[in-house]
C-alpha cells in the first residue's frame, strides 16, 4: 500500500464541479492500494500516518502529530500511485488492486483512522475528482507499507 502524505492548509474534492468534502488546516492523503495488500498493510498506514509528527511545536519544529493538533485527514484512493513507467510512455497497472478489491482496502483504511480518533473525510472511489491541495511547507512524503523494515 502507497500513500501520499501532504500537510495542508486546505484540502477539497468535487466530482462534476459538486463539493464532495472539505478540510481545513491537516492532510491530504492519497492513498494506492496493490495487489499483495492486505488488512496489515492498512494498520501499519494507519498508525503511521496518524502519528507522523508533521506539525510544528510551539518552537517550529516538527514535534507535533495531526491528532495533536486536532486537524483532519482527507482521504483520496489514487490507483495511480501503483503506475510503471518503466517501459514505453504509457504507465502500466499491473500491480495496482482491481477496484472491487483496493474499494474494500480503502474504506477499512478509512475506518481504521477514524479507530484512531481521527476526524476523516473522503473522495469518490473511481470517480473522476478535482482535488485541492494547498501544501503547508510544503510538506510531502511518501510512505510503502512494503518497505517498513
Amino acid at each position: 500500500m502507497r500513500a501520499v502524505v501532504q500537510r495542508v492548509t486546505h484540502g477539497a474534492v468535487r466530482v462534476e464541479d459538486g463539493l464532495i468534502s472539505e478540510i481545513g488546516a491537516g492532510l491530504v492523503v492519497l492513498l494506492g492500494v496493490g495487489r499483495s495488500d492486505s488488512a496489515q498493510d492498512v494498520r501499519y498506514l494507519a498508525e503511521k500516518i496518524a502519528h507522523l509528527r508533521l506539525f510544528e511545536d510551539k518552537e517550529g519544529k516538527m514535534n507535533l502529530s495531526v491528532m495533536e493538533t486536532g486537524g483532519c485527514v482527507l482521504a483520496v484512493s489514487q490507483f495511480t500511485l501503483y503506475g510503471d513507467c518503466r517501459k514505453g510512455r504509457r504507465p502500466g497497472f499491473s500491480e495496482a488492486s482491481p477496484p472491487a478489491e483496493a474499494r474494500v482496502l480503502y474504506h477499512v483504511f478509512i475506518d481504521e483512522l477514524a479507530k484512531i480518533g481521527l476526524k476523516v473525510v473522503t473522495g469518490c472511489f473511481r470517480e473522476h475528482m478535482t482535488v485541492e491541495i494547498i501544501n503547508d511547507g510544503p510538506v510531502t512524503l511518501l510512505l510503502d507499507s512494503k518497505k517498513n523494515f
